[in-house]
C-alpha cells in the first residue's frame, strides 16, 4: 500500500496500517490507531518500539513508507523543553505566535492570559535559570497550546523531572486539559502516568512497533495513583507490556 502522507480530517487522528523503516530497521509495522476529537490517548511501550516516530508522523515531521495518516493539524512537544535561554518566559511561550506571523506585542498579549490562567502569573519576565523544572515545562506547554493546533503530541513531557515534581505536573496537566480541551496523543514510559492522564492507554509491541492492546480508563477525574481501581488498570497495562 503506498504511503499517502498526512491528510486533513474533521476531527481527531486516524492512523491506518502505518509502516516506517530506516534502512534495515523497521520501526513501525502495520500500526493502526484512532484518536477521537478531544480524547487523551497515552501510548506506552518498550524503548525503541517507535513511539516517537509515531508522533512525528502525526505531526508531519516524517512520512510513512506505507499506510495513511489522517489528522487535524498537530504540534509536537518534545521531551526536552527546547526553550531559548536568551528569551524570557513570556517570549518563549509566545514564540509559537511569532512563528505564525504575530508581532512581538501581539504575541505577548495572546500569551499573557495563559500565564495568569495556569499559575505562572508574575514570572512572565523571568529568565530560564530563574524557573524550576516544572515551571519550564509549563512554559513549554503554553507555547504548544499557543500554536493553536487542535492535536497535541506530547513526547515524555515530564520524563526529565523528579518524582515529586512529575506527580505535581501530572495533576497540573490534567487540569490544564480540562480548561483547554484538545485531542492529545501522549507518549510515556510511565504506565501509572498514562492511567492518571489518559482516557485510553494503547500498548505497543517491541520493534517493529504495532498496537497490541488497549486499556480503557473510565475513572472520573481527578485521579490519584493510589486509587484501587487505577492500580488495577495499571496492572492490566503492565501485563500487556510483558
Amino acid at each position: 500500500m503506498p504511503a499517502e502522507g498526512a491528510m486533513h480530517v474533521d476531527g481527531g487522528v486516524q492512523l491506518t496500517r502505518i509502516h516506517r523503516a530506516f534502512g534495515p530497521v523497521t520501526a513501525l509495522a502495520d500500526l493502526s490507531l484512532s484518536v477521537a476529537p478531544r480524547e487523551v490517548v497515552a501510548v506506552v511501550g518498550p524503548s525503541g518500539c517507535g513511539k516517537s516516530t509515531l508522533l512525528e508522523i502525526v505531526c508531519g515531521l516524517q512520512q510513512p513508507d506505507a499506510g495513511t495518516c489522517a489528522t487535524e493539524p498537530a504540534v509536537l512537544m518534545p521531551q526536552r523543553d527546547s526553550l531559548l535561554p536568551w528569551l524570557n518566559a513570556i517570549d518563549n511561550a509566545a514564540l509559537a505566535r511569532r512563528v505564525a506571523g504575530d508581532n512581538r506585542e501581539t504575541a505577548r498579549a495572546k500569551a499573557r492570559p495563559l500565564f495568569e490562567h495556569f499559575g505562572l502569573e508574575g514570572f512572565e519576565g523571568s529568565r530560564l535559570h530563574e524557573l524550576s523544572g516544572g515551571m519550564r515545562q509549563r512554559v513549554a506547554f503554553l507555547r504548544t497550546l499557543l500554536s493553536g493546533k487542535p492535536v497535541l503530541c506530547l513526547d515524555e513531557p515530564f520524563g526529565a523531572l523528579d518524582a515529586i515534581t512529575r506527580s505535581e505536573m501530572q495533576a497540573w496537566l490534567s487540569g490544564a486539559l480540562a480548561e483547554e480541551p484538545r485531542t492529545v496523543l501522549l507518549v510515556t514510559h510511565d504506565v501509572e502516568e498514562a492511567c492518571v492522564l489518559a482516557d485510553r492507554v494503547c500498548v505497543m509491541s517491541p520493534r517493529p512497533g504495532r498496537i497490541v492492546a488497549e486499556v480503557e480508563v473510565w475513572l472520573d477525574r481527578p485521579r490519584t495513583a493510589t486509587d484501587a481501581e487505577l492500580v488495577a488498570l495499571r496492572q492490566r497495562a503492565l501485563e500487556a507490556l510483558r
